[in-house]
């Protein structure tokens, strides 16, 4: 962490210069003597407070300055330094803790073209009260509506160019995400008039696309490395490519293998292994023009029809966590799970 000027200690000016020197990006923060930031001295405050003869620390504080919320993500982060042209800002939360400097220099964020859609129209029924009022997508996790920490997931890897499709209490989403200028990335809605499948929504895009496109579910948290999920997809020449997981279930009996009346084989409790279907696809844009209007279609449907055509569809495998918030006890999971920050 850079240097600090802690007004508790009744600096001098002197020290002032040195720590501000330490620091070397021209910023130097200034805590009150209750510990809260209080505000910052830069270099261009110190040469005019020379020019003016004027030593006196409290009065050249910038007690205003431009500041990043820790919270905010990265990606919003470089955005809004961007926007107003500067390296670096100090991170302040909400009760005016100093957390530290957030530099553009330390971080290198490259933004891809590729589209993401995110399937957020669903009833969310299973979950029963819990969506009486909210859309599933809206319902929070860990402090956070489960659609914008999928969205903040995509946002991490470069990807900020999103098509939410809706249905079911639309308009509590889109009146969160509006264009999506104040999370950093770029909203279209795709607005179903009748629940369409998880692939349905597709046939609403207009736009020309030339990039593969990413689909996720909009309840499913998952720690997907989607740029590599992209490039695997471009290497495999797929016209679809699945987010598979692997799952394990263990058979709570022994278990007999049998050739007629003879007994072949004894298993206790075995473990078996599936590839599930993970809720995330990467696709080539032609797959649209197959996808039929204001018809209920799903995701599986599609890759059977491109199967049945001998089309080439691929699977991409991970192994870190996935949570597909079906379910109450899913929900509680997922609120509950401590690698969801």
């Amino acid at each position: 962490m850079s240097s600090v000027l802690k007004l508790s200690d009744n600096p001098s000016f002197e020290l002032a210069i040195e720590l501000l020197d330490s620091n070397g990006n021209g910023i130097l923060p200034v805590i009150d003597k209750d510990g809260k930031f209080a505000g910052i001295i830069t270099d261009g405050d110190i040469r005019k407070a020379i020019l003016y003869k004027n030593l006196d620390l409290e009065s050249i504080i910038n007690k205003e300055p431009y500041t990043l919320d820790p919270s905010s993500s990265e990606h919003q982060k470089v955005q809004f330094l961007k926007s107003i042209k500067r390296r670096q800002l100090p991170l302040v939360d909400h009760e005016r803790n100093y957390v530290g400097m957030f530099t553009l220099d330390e971080f290198d964020f490259s933004t891809r073209d590729n589209w993401v859609v995110i399937m957020a129209g669903g009833l969310g029924s299973r979950l029963g009260e819990l969506t009486k009022e909210l859309p599933k997508p809206m319902l929070q996790v860990r402090g956070k509506p489960i659609i914008e920490r999928i969205i903040e997931n995509f946002v991490k890897q470069g990807f900020t160019k999103f098509y939410l499709a809706v249905n079911y209490k639309k308009e509590i989403i889109k009146d969160y995400f509006q264009d999506g200028k104040k999370f950093g990335i770029q909203v279209s809605y795709l607005e179903e008039s009748k629940r369409l499948g998880t692939a349905g929504a597709l046939a609403l895009i207009e736009e020309q696309h030339s990039e593969p496109m990413l689909i996720s579910n909009g309840d499913v948290l998952a720690d997907i490395n989607y740029a590599e999920l992209v490039d695997f997809h471009e290497r495999s020449s797929s016209m679809a490519t699945m987010c598979v997981k692997e799952y394990e279930h263990i058979v709570p009996y022994g278990v007999i293998e049998t050739e007629g009346d003879k007994i072949t084989g004894l298993k206790e409790k075995p473990r078996i292994l599936f590839n599930i279907n993970s809720g995330v696809y990467c696709i080539d844009p032609k797959v649209i023009n197959r996808i039929p209007q204001d018809t209920f279609y799903d995701m599986p449907t599609l890759f059977s029809e491109l199967m049945n055509e001998d089309l080439p569809v691929t699977a991409y495998s991970y192994n870190q966590y996935w949570i597909d918030i079906g379910r109450p006890d899913d929900f509680k999971k997922a609120n509950d799970f401590n690698e969801i920050q």
